[in-house]
Formats: C-alpha cells, sequence, structure tokens
C-alpha cells in the first residue's frame, strides 16, 4: 500500500488492527503516523491510550503489555512501536518474534491498533510477513526514486494546498531541492507566500525562492560533516538557513543521512547513485558504530528540542548540533 491509498482508506473510515510504515522517507513515515493516530484517537484522552515504545529500549513483555491494555473512556487505543530491529542479537529477535505474535494476536479485535515504523525491513522475516496478511498492512513509505518522482509530489502537494503552478514550475522545483520531500515542502511553502493568495507560482519566483538550496544543495553540508570540516560545515548551515530552509528540515535530513552512515558502517548494502554510495562508504570510515549511535541520539534530542521542549531557538541548537557532528 502507498500513502496516498492509506490516507483514502482513512478518509473513508476504514481502520486496520495493525501497520507498519517502511521507508527511508521520514516525512511520510510521519504523515502517516498523524493520519492515524488522528483515526484512532479522535479528540478523545491520549494519556492512557496512546503508547510509544522504542525497540532500542523495548522489551517484549513491554510490547505485550500495551497491545493487551484496554482502551481508557474510549473505544480505541494506539500502540507506536519504532524500528524494532534497533538492538542486534538475542533481544532483537525476542522482540520481533513478539511482534509477529502481537499482530496475529490483534486480528479479530477492534480496540487497539498497532503502529510499526522502520526505515527498512526484510520482507522474508516472520515478523514483517505478519503485516502482509490482511487486515494488517505493509505501507512503503519510500523517497522518490528520480526527479520525475519529486516533481509528481510537488503537484501533489501544490494540488492540496491549493497553489496555482506554472508549467515547469514542479520540475524546476525537484532540480532545486533533490529527493528531500521535507525540504521541497518547505519551499512551497516559501512560495505560497511569495506569490500571494490566488496567484499562480512561477518559475522565476522558483529561482528566486530556492536559489541559495541549489547553489550550496544539503549534500555540501553533509560533505563538510562527514569530512569534519566544522568551519565549512557551519558557513553551509547558515546559507541553507539564510536561504530559507527551516530547521526541522534540515535536521530531518541529517538524521536519514546518519541512518545511512549506520548501516553502511555496519556492514549494510546502500543502493542508489554510485557517486552518492561512494561519498557515505568514504565518511562511514570516520565513525564507529558506538559514535553514530550517540550522534543519531543527539539529533534525536534536537527534534525534543525544536518540539517545543527545550529553551534554545532551532537555529542556534542546529548550530550546536553540526559542530558535535563534524568533531
Amino acid at each position: 500500500m502507498k500513502p496516498e491509498e492509506l490516507a483514502k482508506e482513512l478518509d473513508e473510515a476504514v481502520l486496520r488492527p495493525a501497520y507498519l510504515l517502511v521507508g527511508s522517507e521520514a516525512l511520510l513515515r510521519d504523515e502517516a503516523i498523524a493520519r492515524l493516530r488522528a483515526q484512532v484517537l479522535g479528540e478523545g484522552p491520549v494519556d492512557f491510550n496512546f503508547d510509544r515504545l522504542d525497540g532500542e529500549r523495548a522489551e517484549p513483555g513491554d510490547l505485550m503489555s500495551s497491545v493487551n491494555a484496554l482502551p481508557v473512556m474510549a473505544p480505541q487505543r494506539l500502540v507506536l512501536l519504532r524500528e524494532p530491529e534497533a538492538r542486534r542479537g538475542a533481544r532483537a529477535r525476542k522482540l520481533t518474534e513478539t511482534l509477529a505474535d502481537a499482530v496475529a494476536s490483534l486480528r479479530e479485535q477492534k480496540e487497539t491498533v498497532l503502529v510499526v515504523t522502520a526505515e527498512k525491513a526484510d520482507k522474508r522475516l516472520k515478523w514483517v510477513k505478519a503485516f502482509s496478511r490482511e487486515p494488517a498492512v505493509v505501507v512503503a513509505c519510500d523517497p522518490p526514486k528520480d526527479a520525475r518522482a519529486s516533481a509528481a509530489f510537488a503537484r501533489a502537494e501544490a494540488k492540496r494546498r491549493g497553489m496555482k503552478l506554472e508549467r515547469g514550475v514542479a520540475e524546476a522545483l525537484a532540480e532545486a531541492t533533490g529527493p528531500h520531500l521535507l525540504l521541497l515542502r518547505s519551499e512551497l511553502e516559501k512560495l505560497s507566500l511569495l506569490a500571494g493568495p490566488g496567484e499562480t507560482v512561477t518559475r522565476e519566483q522558483v529561482a528566486q525562492s530556492a536559489h541559495a538550496v541549489a547553489e550550496k544543495p544539503v549534500w555540501d553540508l553533509t560533505d563538510a560533516i562527514g569530512e569534519g570540516r566544522s568551519a565549512d560545515a557551519l558557513q553551509l548551515l547558515n546559507q541553507l538557513l539564510d536561504g530559507g530552509a527551516a530547521a526541522p528540515v534540515l535536521l530531518a535530513i541529517l538524521a536519514g543521512h546518519f541512518r545511512k552512515l549506520l548501516r553502511v558502517r555496519s556492514g549494510e548494502r546502500i543502493s542508489g547513485a554510485p557517486f552518492m554510495v561512494r561519498k557515505l562508504e568514504q565518511q562511514a570510515r570516520r565513525y564507529r558504530v558506538q559514535r553514530l549511535r550517540v550522534c543519531l541520539g543527539f539529533i534525536h534530542d534536537l527534534d525534543e528540542i525544536l518540539k517545543g521542549r527545550g529553551g534554545l531557538s532551532g537555529e542556534i541548537s542546529l548550530e550546536r548540533l553540526v559542530i558535535v557532528l563534524a568533531a
């Protein structure tokens, strides 16, 4: 199932007992979670009806307790488990074995909805297969494969926002931002303000708005971080921020980049353009696996700050993060 098919089902009030949101595009995963949360919890009480579990720390008993709990003063409850294979070895196997059993146990009930997110998942594994059997479902949250797919996303997003795009604008946006949907969405938000209500967005406005992004692509920033060039990384970060790139957008891109570095450093093969794979392999050699996990922890902490749980501004916090990541 694709994210747009999930959205259509939820609009028709079709709700399944278990969902696996798998793919490396964080924006699509987060949007799917938001839609499912709204559908399951609605305006009802959240404190007792929404359990969040992290595969890095969750134990099998934690998962089964959450799945078997009954809703409190509401018809349904939501259980969210992120990255069930975050750990390795026997502890990870026990959690995923329990997860497969949990999915099976939910088929005949309507009180609990289980949502599992993973950047990647092996279709041959038992726990993944459990989501492939009705009524559970796998939702593919993959990034655009090429510029054409990015342009199609831009057109769909513009239509959702009620924006009119001049011919070629979607393609120009895709070229300027690359396969980064959060960055592309941020550019559309800027263009909606630049063009004004009801006006058609032109290619000239795209060039004006996305100039800094196109001139200094995010790859330059991740190159500087990966090569340990702290001063250059800070300069590139500030150029992106001055060009209008939102701090949460850049944070999401950095999170995805460091997850790929961890996968490469752990011996996994990454698909993509040869030059991109070579860059990732070169950068991954600078880090130990544990260091990459620590970096991802820093990124998670900053995500909490950008969601309003810290005292510093997003820009200052992002600068500090870049210094730490490039150290």
